[in-house]
């Protein structure tokens, strides 16, 4: 469903214009979903079969500094660390282009050590920026129902509030400046921890003579009622649990990992005599009191 105005723009504020440098699979659902609301938008992209489909319903820059230079707020989302500086730093760049009060925002998913320069690079042009991890894929940034991951000063992170909600269904901010990246590497995580999970599940089954898309129709069921890779994230940390802890949930907890041991172990020794090796399910067996929290804490954060 098409998403309304955002907060204040039927109150008669002029909304800020945004600009959008990249308008690949997430940059162009980022300023389709922005134009869908209502925001006059520019944007910037190398190719120009990018940038024409815009040309009838938003302004084309001619350079990233260009487009910074128009912009309210600047949206980067380009591919990588090069890409990003490519188009923000040094004296051509859209930083030293912009005018003090432009906010920058970095959607693209890049390393530490480059949103560190890239902060220090704002800083010295007294420039706000917001580093967001986000997820959801393209699909998502098309209806503008992206998962915002924020890092930076809250002040900064309201002030550009009408951007996120247009471009998004859900903003969490997660702290200071580049922890809403290092909240995106982190789900990353997740994601792909997950996803050779269930290819060790699938090796193992095809191995077993099952055929995979009845093992992934029980796994989507049990899924729906036992729930994915967040179930257990509900604590504050990963230390283990204390005699501070509720000592009910710990022995409900030593007992998860119990069964999980006695479940590992059969599954590998029946992967054994099928001759196929599960080195994920070896290494969660390892690990099982850790990630129940009733061990010593040996996985380091």
């Amino acid at each position: 469903m098409p998403k309304q105005e955002p907060n204040g723009a039927s109150e008669g504020g002029a909304l800020p214009t945004v600009g959008v440098i990249g308008l690949g699979a997430i940059g162009d659902g980022v300023a389709s979903s922005l134009l869908r609301v209502g925001f006059p938008v520019v944007v910037a992209d190398v190719r120009s079969e990018a940038t024409d489909r815009y040309r009838d319903r938003a302004t084309v820059a001619a350079s990233p500094s260009d487009l910074a230079r128009q912009s309210d707020v600047v949206v980067v989302a380009v591919v990588n660390d090069a890409q990003v500086n490519a188009v923000l730093s040094g004296p051509d760049g859209g930083l030293a282009a912009a005018a003090g009060d432009t906010t920058f925002i970095i959607v693209s998913t890049i390393s530490a050590a480059c949103v560190e320069s890239i902060g220090s690079e704002a800083a010295g042009h007294g420039t706000p920026i917001l580093d967001c991890g986000v997820s959801g894929g393209p699909s998502a940034a098309a209806t503008g129902d992206l998962v915002c991951m924020v890092g930076g000063p809250r002040d900064v992170i309201e002030g550009v509030r009408p951007v996120f909600d247009a471009i998004g269904s859900l903003t969490v901010t997660m702290g200071p400046f580049g922890t809403g990246l290092a909240a995106k590497l982190a789900r990353n995580l997740v994601q792909y921890g997950s996803w050779l999970a269930a290819y060790e599940g699938q090796v193992l089954a095809e191995a077993a003579g099952i055929e995979l898309g009845k093992l992934a129709q029980v796994i989507k069921a049990s899924d729906a009622r036992i729930g994915g890779a967040s179930t257990l994230m509900f604590r504050s940390t990963v230390a283990p649990f204390t005699d501070a802890d509720d000592q009910g949930l710990v022995a409900a907890m030593q007992s998860a990992a119990s069964l999980a041991h006695k479940d590992l172990l059969a599954a590998l020794e029946f992967a054994r005599t099928l001759d196929v090796e599960l080195p994920l399910a070896a290494m969660t067996e390892e690990h099982c009191d850790d990630i129940f929290g009733v061990g010593t804490g040996t996985v380091k954060p």
